[in-house]
C-alpha cells in the first residue's frame, strides 16, 4: 500500500448550495492544516474532484479508501439513509479491522463531522464513535471555516488524528501490501429502523 491521500471524504451528494457550501469549506480546511504534515501525499480523496466519466467507480473508490489514512464521514440524515454511503461506511470499517493487524490502534479511522442532526438523534454507527464533532451550527453566515474560532478546535483535532494514524501507516504497512485487491462489501442494511409518521395515531 501507497500512502496517496490523508483522508477519503465520504458525504451523501446535495443538490443545493447548504451541502455543497460545507463539504468546499470543510475540505478547505482540511487541506489547509494537512498539509506541512504529508510528505508528497494528497491530502484528501473527494470523488466529484477524482472519478471521471467512464471510470469503473466501485473500483476506483475501493482503492483510494484503501490508499487513504482515514475517511471523514460528513454526516447528515440523507448520509444513513443512500446505500453508496452506508457501503462507503462499512468498506472503511474493513479497512481499520485489517489494519488493526499492523499496529495498535489507538482510534477509529472514521471521523464523523455532524453537518445536520437526525431529528431522531445520531445513529450508534456514528454517536458511538470515539470521537465525533459537531458543526450542525453552520449556516449559509458562517465565515470560512480555516479561520473561524468556533470551528478551528474541532478542525485541529480531526487533523491530529490523521496526522497520527499516517505516521503509524508509514511505518508499519507490510511491503507490498496491494490495493488493489481490496474491493467494496455488499450494501450493508439500514442503520436503524424508522418511526412510522403516518396519520392518524390511534
Amino acid at each position: 500500500m501507497a500512502i496517496r491521500y490523508g483522508c477519503f471524504f465520504s458525504y451523501a451528494h446535495g443538490r443545493y448550495e447548504l451541502m455543497n457550501k460545507f463539504k468546499s469549506a470543510l475540505s478547505d480546511a482540511i487541506r489547509c492544516y494537512l498539509e506541512p504534515h504529508f510528505d508528497t501525499e494528497d491530502e484528501l480523496f473527494i470523488d466529484t474532484e477524482r472519478l471521471g466519466g467512464g471510470d469503473d467507480i466501485d473500483r476506483r473508490v475501493a482503492r483510494a479508501m484503501c490508499e487513504s489514512v482515514a475517511m471523514i464521514v460528513i454526516y447528515t440524515p440523507k448520509y444513513e439513509a443512500h446505500p453508496y454511503t452506508r457501503r462507503e461506511f462499512a468498506a472503511m470499517q474493513m479497512l481499520e479491522q485489517q489494519r488493526s493487524s499492523w499496529y495498535p490502534m489507538p482510534s477509529h479511522l472514521t471521523i464523523p463531522v455532524i453537518m445536520t442532526m437526525h431529528p431522531g438523534k445520531l445513529p450508534p454507527q456514528i454517536a458511538n464513535s470515539t470521537m465525533y464533532v459537531d458543526f450542525s451550527h453552520f449556516t449559509m453566515a458562517t465565515t470560512d471555516l480555516k479561520s473561524n474560532p468556533d470551528f478551528l478546535p474541532d478542525i485541529q483535532k480531526i487533523v491530529d488524528r490523521i496526522v497520527m494514524h499516517y505516521q503509524l501507516q508509514k511505518k508499519f504497512t507490510p511491503v507490498g501490501h496491494d490495493c488493489n485487491q481490496f474491493v467494496l462489501p455488499d450494501v450493508p442494511p439500514v442503520w436503524r429502523d424508522l418511526p412510522d409518521l403516518t396519520f392518524p395515531k390511534k
